[in-house]
């Protein structure tokens, strides 16, 4: 059985492993031989999901897919029956935390003003926000959300958490109304699913406080992108994205324009951390799909 992965990079994460073949197949193009015994699928790390489907069809052993992202929903639609699609859950968390948090602090003490007026060689001094004193609602309340609760503490905020079904400690999503007034900071780190799909709209938004900042590391759907460029417009609400709708964002759209809103493309987890932790999952599944254990 043979193994495909998208880049040389991810072939030598696998350097060493028992019986299979890696092969390097980046996409497009024809594919090359054996494609007919290929039974485990890594794509790439910003996939083009019809192109992955039109792959997957053509590869009759195929038993696993297996990301390179936390993510899948652009995917799913493109899996073939009877193949499992395994993510990278874990391999991001730190790198993706990390940014959460150096977002909030970005927005709450007006790093992207600053850098605008250094550029502009202007010593602007005024006042700024603060992160400590502050009520931080995590929405999404799963790995990530945890590893952003660990990085505040010292931080001296108070953390709120919402997942969509209640635990210890852990309100359901169906109490987030309430939730959202008391909030100074919302970080949106749900699943793309059709339940939250735009479940960042001009509601949700209208329930949150004014002055409040909302943090998008999840997907830029789940945000309904007019709502949002409304609100700031209007300067009630700050945000922070690193993912927009859509994506990528392109020149003159109203987003780039607007001065309470700062924006990294797509990059939370773009780190050697994640990186290397992502190879080391892929190689751990890839060993254990080669001695026929479940993949986790």
């Amino acid at each position: 059985m043979r193994i495909w992965v998208p880049t040389a990079e991810v072939a030598q994460a696998l350097a060493g492993l028992p019986e299979g073949a890696v092969d390097v197949v980046p996409g497009g193009g024809p594919l090359p031989a054996g494609s007919g015994e290929v039974g485990f699928y890594v794509p790439s790390f910003f996939p083009d999901p019809p192109a992955v489907g039109e792959v997957l069809r053509r590869l009759p052993a195929l038993r696993v897919v297996q990301t390179l992202t936390a993510g899948v929903d652009k995917l799913q639609p493109y899996i073939p029956p009877g193949v499992t699609l395994c993510n990278a859950r874990g391999a991001h968390d730190a790198s993706t935390a990390e940014w959460v948090v150096a977002a909030m602090l970005a927005a709450l003490r007006d790093f992207p003003y600053f850098a605008r007026e250094q550029a502009a060689d202007r010593w602007s001094y005024r006042h700024t926000g603060t992160l400590a004193g502050k009520t931080v609602l995590i929405v999404g309340y799963g790995s990530i959300g945890a590893a952003v609760e660990r990085r505040l503490a010292g931080f001296e905020v108070t953390v709120r958490r919402v997942a969509r079904r209640a635990r210890d400690g852990v309100a359901a999503v169906t109490e987030l109304p309430g939730l959202l007034p008391e909030a100074d900071v919302v970080v949106i780190l749900a699943p793309v699913t059709t339940e939250t799909i735009g479940m960042v709209d001009a509601a949700f938004l209208a329930r949150m406080k004014d002055g409040a900042l909302l943090v998008n590391a999840a997907r830029g759907s789940l945000v309904v992108t007019g709502a949002l460029a409304d609100e700031v417009r209007k300067g009630r609400l700050l945000a922070a994205a690193d993912v927009t709708d859509p994506e990528p964002l392109p020149p003159g759209h109203q987003l780039w324009q607007l001065p309470g809103l700062f924006i990294t493309p797509h990059v939370a987890a773009s780190t050697p951390l994640s990186t290397a932790r992502s190879l080391a999952l892929v190689r751990a599944q890839a060993a254990r799909w080669l001695a026929g254990e479940p993949r986790k």
